[in-house]
């Protein structure tokens, strides 16, 4: 599991395919981790991946 890293400086971003939709969850990427959190309430917590890991999720979804 890796070491949580600091996001507070992180640029986070949403899907393409939400562009005006609040409900959604957004990520924000540093060296080594993709941090993953609801808009809703940015506060309530991340969700944080190695970032192999997010990218074998990713190649998974889009087949």
């Amino acid at each position: 599991m890796p070491q949580q890293r600091d996001l507070r400086d992180a640029k986070w971003f949403k899907s393409s395919y939400s562009p005006t939709q609040n409900e959604c969850v957004e990520a924000a990427m540093v060296p080594g981790v993709v941090g993953v959190r609801d808009t809703k309430d940015r506060d309530g917590g991340t969700l944080v991946f190695d970032s192999a890991v997010w990218s074998r999720f990713l190649d998974h979804v889009k087949h």
